[in-house]
């Protein structure tokens, strides 16, 4: 029987938010801190993509 190979990154989107540059973990704590620091509800999109980043991490 012949291997047949299937690129499975066009099957199902990124669980990654889009929005978030390609970070180290550290400085995407570093990001979330200061957002979190400022009280700034404006920014409350990018505190939950820093989140989600992170929770990927994680998982």
């Amino acid at each position: 029987m012949r291997d047949i190979q299937v690129d499975r990154s066009q099957l199902a989107p990124s669980i990654l938010p889009g929005d978030v540059l390609e970070l180290s973990d550290d400085e995407c704590l570093a990001c979330l801190a200061r957002a979190v620091e400022t009280h700034d509800s404006a920014r409350l999109d990018e505190v939950a993509a820093l989140i989600g980043r992170l929770a990927v991490t994680i998982e």
